[in-house]
């Protein structure tokens, strides 16, 4: 077939303004059709991240001084008490309750993360009560923390006391690579969401994010168990931030867990709602138990 048989064109130029408004629109268009699946990549990534964090605990305790025998009837009020604790609490996100006479009274707490459903908070909570059995069978003082809940009980009345004995620190093994901007702008966000927790209408719970840049965001969650007073949750929370020098200095990541109070940090979306704008890498994280 000839060339003559295809319709031909006459070249021309085009305008020099013309020509950088329809690249940039090309690239504009091409940008934007990269973020839509970057996020939501990262949002599938976000939120296997999730559910792998909400099958594990992060940690628990079993007081070695307080062992029992499996018959005793101390072991079974615990029993008693963690049936009571799982079907109460998804409720209202928080159960504070007991089971037995002394000297086999046990007293019980359980309470999920403010922000997450009440489904999840179920989950969480029946995940728990097996779970914390299974690792302390023998002990009368038990307490195991997951992502999304917290449980704990005891022969000692424990309620509305600050316990920050035993302590559990994880952190990002990465540094960032601006410390002194960045602790500047991390102890700002923490002040903020600390005095949010102390409200009561917030009921322990203080959560926000920061920009650091165009690219990257701050994102911290503070909780008190909410039997603590005011004052109380706020002594436990600086104590929880004051370890940060210790633990967690100029790292990407950190968390401290106690029995009356929870601090979290990271450079990516963890609580909800979950927010799809930041691609920062999840990173490793270290764990350490401090008694």
């Amino acid at each position: 077939m000839s060339a003559s048989c295809f319709p031909t064109y006459s070249a021309f130029p085009i305008p020099r303004a013309i020509y950088k408004k329809a690249e940039h629109q090309k690239v504009a268009s091409s940008l934007q059709g990269k973020k839509i699946i970057m996020n939501l990549l990262y949002m599938l990534l976000v939120s296997l991240f999730v559910s792998s964090c909400r099958a594990d605990p992060l940690g628990n305790f079993c007081n070695e001084n307080t062992n029992i025998s499996s018959s005793s009837q101390i072991s079974l009020n615990i029993d008693r008490l963690l049936a009571e604790l799982v079907s109460k609490t998804p409720l209202t996100g928080y159960v504070v309750s007991s089971s037995g006479k002394d000297p086999d009274k046990v007293y019980g707490l359980a309470q999920c993360r403010g922000d997450v459903s009440n489904k999840d908070c179920s989950s969480c909570i029946q995940d728990a009560a097996k779970e914390v059995r299974q690792r302390c069978s023998n002990q009368a003082d038990a307490r195991i923390w997951y992502d999304y809940c917290f449980l704990r009980y005891s022969n000692d009345n424990f309620v509305g006391k600050v316990d920050t004995s035993f302590g559990i620190f994880y952190y990002n093994v990465e540094n960032v690579t601006d410390p002194q901007s960045f602790n500047k702008e991390l102890g700002a966000l923490m002040d903020r969401i600390r005095s949010e927790a102390v409200m009561p209408k917030n009921e322990g719970l203080g959560k926000g994010k920061t920009k650091l840049s165009q690219f990257l965001t701050l994102y911290a969650l503070v909780q008190c168990t909410r039997d603590l007073s005011q004052i109380d949750c706020a002594q436990c929370l600086a104590i929880a931030v004051g370890n940060f020098p210790n633990f967690c200095d100029s790292k990407k990541g950190c968390r401290v867990l106690y029995s009356s109070c929870y601090v979290r940090y990271e450079l990516y979306p963890f609580f909800f709602p979950l927010d799809s704008n930041n691609g920062t890498s999840f990173g490793k994280t270290v764990k350490i138990v401090h008694h």
